[in-house]
């Protein structure tokens, strides 16, 4: 009876063991098509090189940025709004960018926000970029690529959700930035933060370092791009400049002096604020705008006191400070244009004249 039981439990085990399915079936890995060991980095592919020596290479000689002849080289140009928003409201064409340089366009600033480059990809984004940099090649433009955020990116505080971004991030926009446009004359600048800001505490000594680290990935990959650096207060006070400027050379800085910043009279404020750098340093006034007509009363606001306009051209020009003007869009405020018939309003008509030195 003994070895009838023990005979019966092996016949059972042997039986279980037949009917259970393979190993193999019993961990079969989920269907995939992504092969993410097949992917790149935007970027990561061969430099954009489409008419990349047709303009003439910009550097930096000392305070100013200057042409392969050593000529100094005074910008005045325009923002854009973000190529992401032009091309879903169907603006992103070569015609957008003709009406650009019949303002008297030489320098086109061309923002990236975080979210636009995160929802569009970095793969198809470039492919814009790409575009921009074909079409003002085309017409004779420099650009500026700008990392437009605005915030505190050393405590992760930022104004609004469209400019929240990570340090991680910014850094590989860099690195993707500095790989395709390698060795491209026309992309002269890269403006690596828009308007950092202090949300919560914020130290110089810790952006100057976060800084001179996105130059130095920016360089490992592009050596001729020149990076633009902002100071604090929305990109307007470049006072540590004084005693502790950034450890990096052929660069430039950029200012944000919209009206509001100070009271007049205003050029006093200006040298003291930003303008005695332009001393050793290029600069550009990367983004201001809101110019009243001249025959306007002054009134209250931001954007609306007449003498504003002279005023601040005046003073970058007579300190060799380049300048880019917002904003060649009719939604995105202080605007240029009135419509997407490309009607210019009072700042367009003036902004205009001041490319072409009729500012008197």
């Amino acid at each position: 009876m003994k070895l009838f039981a023990v005979w019966l439990v092996a016949m059972c085990a042997a039986s279980a063991f037949a009917q259970a399915p393979p190993a193999a079936q019993q961990s079969a890995a989920p269907v995939r098509t992504h092969m993410w060991w097949r992917d790149q980095a935007p970027g990561a592919g061969r430099p954009y090189t489409v008419n990349s020596k047709k303009l003439p290479l910009i550097s930096v000689k000392g305070n100013k940025f200057v042409d392969p002849d050593g000529k100094t080289v005074l910008f005045r140009g325009l923002s854009m709004s973000d190529p992401d928003k032009l091309q879903m409201q169907g603006h992103w064409n070569k015609e957008h960018f003709a009406q650009a340089k019949a303002m008297g366009t030489t320098l086109l600033r061309i923002p990236v926000h975080p979210v636009a480059w995160r929802e569009r990809g970095g793969a198809e984004y470039v492919k814009l970029l790409d575009q921009a940099v074909e079409w003002a090649t085309d017409l004779g433009m420099y650009v500026i690529i700008d990392w437009h955020s605005i915030g505190n990116p050393t405590t992760g505080v930022f104004q609004d959700p469209m400019y929240d971004t990570t340090r991680e991030e910014t850094y590989g926009f860099w690195r993707a930035m500095s790989r395709r446009y390698s060795g491209h004359n026309t992309v002269a600048f890269f403006e690596l933060f828009n308007e950092p800001a202090a949300f919560g505490r914020a130290s110089w000594d810790d952006w100057k370092k976060m800084v001179e680290d996105q130059i130095a990935v920016i360089r490992d990959n592009n050596r001729q791009a020149i990076p633009l650096v902002a100071g604090f207060d929305w990109a307007y006070d470049l006072t540590p400049l004084h005693m502790n400027p950034i450890a990096a050379e052929g660069i430039g800085y950029t200012t944000h002096p919209y009206a509001h910043k100070r009271t007049q009279p205003w050029e006093p404020k200006w040298e003291e604020d930003f303008g005695f750098a332009a001393s050793n340093y290029p600069i550009i006034a990367t983004e201001f705008g809101g110019f009243a007509s001249p025959s306007a009363a002054p009134a209250s606001g931001l954007y609306s006191n007449p003498a504003y306009g002279p005023a601040i051209i005046k003073y970058l020009e007579s300190r060799g400070i380049s300048w880019t003007v917002w904003c060649f869009d009719p939604e995105w405020g202080p605007t240029l244009i009135s419509n997407w018939d490309y009607k210019l309003n009072a700042s367009g008509e003036f902004v205009k004249a001041a490319m072409h030195g009729d500012i008197k």
